[in-house]
């Protein structure tokens, strides 16, 4: 068997550069052989091989695919019984927000709370038992990767921008159905790399749950923080202040054109909408003013809070103004992190009402993990820091 598989991947190696998706073939032979040889180790014995040290049994395959960069890999878990479940090793990292989604949706199960939807979801995630000793076993592994990931020291770079978001949640919290805050981070290094920095859940977006985040931050060595992008949301806002005196804040321009829109007839909006804009566009604070006070003048008969709001917000969003072009682009909106939420909504859908706080701050640990480590595989630099 061994020996038809090293010829089946010579001939592949052979052609690879022949036939189109050679690689693919090829990765998907070798992330086969290993899983064979895992399972191997991981039983106790070979294939039909009897023996003193066997723990457990193969049981079959389950059909697997892994997105990887050459391709959508079709694979064939093997499945084994008697024994612990056997984890392929190289889907550890794809695997983490999808095993943190079970522990979520069994905590459920077990507490009771299950839904038609709950067991459906947990059928099409895992082919294993579902035990309380499983689902203890998979959340402690969880736990003390995301707790490695969430402590790690930040003192061995500068992290010019910070971006930071939050998004709620319901969970059950002391047998009620209560809203919870899910607090992120995301910080673009001197690198010019992003990272995912910090996440946390509270009960609300208050001043002292985010100077719990910033405060965090500080004690593991964040530094040379130049720029904080985020929504008006005031515990954010008057945090910020506190944590990192002097450093510039940067009022997302999109909830701030939200906040305008709101003011107006539908009919008025895209007016609205293209004037401001414009006013957005010249590379000087001066002129930025000048033309928002324009569209102020123009607007205040007609829809005096819109004046309002433009001259009492208009200049927190342009604390990117004399930024890079692309910095600018990338760095007038919490975009990054809205994008990221999105992702995170798909996810913790599925569960609706987590069952503890921890359930959520685990999916959620797994998710940004992902995504951190995502990030660090980009080719490309998310803002090239050379013309600072």
């Amino acid at each position: 068997m061994a020996m038809e598989d090293d010829a089946g991947i010579g001939s592949l190696v052979q052609g690879l550069f022949e036939e189109k998706g050679g690689l693919k073939v090829l990765l998907e032979k070798l992330v086969q052989a290993a899983m064979a040889q895992e399972v191997e180790a991981h039983v106790g014995a070979g294939v039909y091989q009897r023996g003193i040290q066997r723990r457990g049994w193969r049981n079959g395959v389950k059909p697997r695919s892994l997105k990887t960069r050459v391709g959508e890999l079709a694979l064939s878990v093997p499945q084994v019984r008697g024994c612990e479940p056997y984890h392929p090793t190289m889907f550890a990292r794809y695997e983490r927000s999808e095993r943190a989604l079970l522990v979520a949706c069994a905590e459920m199960y077990f507490q009771g709370v299950s839904t038609r939807r709950v067991q459906e979801v947990l059928g099409a995630l895992n082919g294993l038992e579902l035990s309380a000793m499983t689902v203890s076993r998979v959340a402690q592994e969880l736990d003390e990767t995301l707790e490695g990931f969430g402590h790690r020291r930040l003192d061995g770079a500068a992290y010019r921008y910070l971006i930071v978001d939050a998004r709620y949640e319901h969970v059950r919290v002391e047998g009620k159905v209560v809203s919870q805050a899910l607090l992120v981070v995301a910080g673009v290094a001197q690198s010019g790399q992003r990272e995912i920095l910090s996440w946390l859940v509270g009960d609300s977006e208050s001043e002292s749950t985010w100077s719990e985040v910033f405060s965090d931050l500080k004690q593991r060595g964040l530094r040379g923080v130049e720029l904080i992008v985020s929504d008006k949301h005031g515990g954010i806002v008057q945090a910020a202040k506190r944590h990192f005196q002097g450093v510039p804040w940067q009022r997302c321009r999109v909830h701030f054109l939200r906040d305008l829109m709101r003011k107006v007839s539908w009919r008025d909006v895209k007016e609205l909408m293209a004037q401001v804009k414009a006013a957005f566009r010249p590379e000087e604070r001066v002129e930025c003013l000048r033309l928002a006070e324009e569209v102020a003048l123009r607007w205040e008969r007609r829809a005096p809070k819109v004046a309002a709001l433009l001259r009492e917000g208009f200049e927190e969003c342009l604390a990117v103004v004399g930024l890079p072009s692309a910095h600018r682009r990338r760095l007038n909106t919490t975009n990054l992190l809205e994008r990221l939420m999105r992702e995170l909504k798909r996810r913790t859908r599925t569960v609706g009402v987590f069952p503890n706080r921890a359930s959520l701050g685990r999916l959620a640990g797994a998710v940004l993990l992902e995504t951190h480590e995502n990030w660090q595989l980009e080719r490309n630099v998310y803002l090239s820091m050379e013309n600072l």
